[in-house]
């Protein structure tokens, strides 16, 4: 079983920043490939971002490539995505999730565990 907590979202203007934690607990935070998605309303979830076991391979959407990075820290069982240049078609929910999958797996089918979300929202 693991839990997982989103943390960092808020209001932006388009162009700004803003960092996300996800916080992890129950089995070992390394033995799954885990993975940022959001949900904007009316749109099916979408891939955002996802990270190997131990961190070292990537891999993003086209749509954020560029702007927002993955990364994490074993030692913190924590996730972070660090999104700079804002546009106001990123604003949705932002989940995190952990899968037994390779770091490539995209679908949010392939994730078996999900935080509750946080919300993103950037003003034109």
């Amino acid at each position: 079983q693991v839990q997982l907590v989103e943390s960092g979202g808020g209001l932006v203007q388009a162009g700004g920043s803003l960092r996300l934690s996800c916080a992890a607990s129950g089995r070992t935070f390394r033995s799954y490939t885990m993975g940022w998605f959001r949900q904007a309303p009316g749109k099916e979830r979408e891939f955002v971002a996802t990270i190997s076991r131990g961190g070292g391979s990537t891999n993003y959407a086209d749509s954020v490539k560029g702007r927002f990075t993955i990364s994490k820290d074993n030692a913190k069982n924590t996730m972070y995505l660090q999104m700079n240049s804002l546009k106001p078609e990123d604003t949705a929910v932002y989940y995190c999730a952990t899968s037994s999958f390779s770091w490539s797996s995209t679908k949010p089918s392939e994730y078996n565990y999900w935080g509750q979300g946080t919300q993103v929202t950037v003003s034109s």
